[in-house]
C-alpha cells in the first residue's frame, strides 16, 4: 500500500498542518488513531452501554487526522436515539474501515520516505 492507494476519506493536509509536516509526529498521531479505533470500536454497538462515548472518542480522532466523513457518520450516530442508532453506527463502522484504509496506505508511504532518507 503506499499513497497511490488513498481512497480521499481522509484529508491529510489537516494532519500535517497539526504536525508541521513532521513525518514522525504524523505517525505517531496516526499510530494513536488505529489504536483508539481498535478500542472504542468494539463499543460500536448499542448494546455497550458506552456506545456513544465509543462514537465521540472516534469522532474527535477523526477530525484530528481529516477523516471528516467519519467525524460526520460518529456525529450522527452520536446525537441519535438509541432506536435509531443501529444503522448509523453501521455507517460508522463503515467509514472508520475506509479511514484505517487510508491510515494505512498513508503510514506505508511514511515508512518508504524514511527509507530513502
Amino acid at each position: 500500500m503506499a499513497r497511490r492507494d488513498l481512497s480521499g476519506a481522509v484529508d491529510f493536509t489537516v494532519l500535517e498542518r497539526m504536525t508541521g509536516g513532521d513525518d514522525g509526529i504524523s505517525e505517531e498521531v496516526l499510530g494513536l488513531f488505529v489504536q483508539q479505533a481498535a478500542m472504542w470500536s468494539q463499543m460500536l454497538d448499542v448494546r455497550e452501554d458506552g456506545w456513544r462515548d465509543g462514537v465521540h472518542t472516534i469522532r474527535g480522532a477523526a477530525a484530528g487526522i481529516g477523516a471528516a466523513a467519519l467525524a460526520a457518520a460518529c456525529q450522527t450516530a452520536e446525537a441519535a436515539d438509541k432506536a435509531e442508532a443501529p444503522p448509523l453506527l453501521d455507517r460508522v463502522r463503515d467509514a472508520l474501515e475506509i479511514a484505517l484504509a487510508d491510515v494505512a496506505a498513508y503510514r506505508h508511504e511514511l515508512m518508504l520516505r524514511s527509507l530513502r532518507g
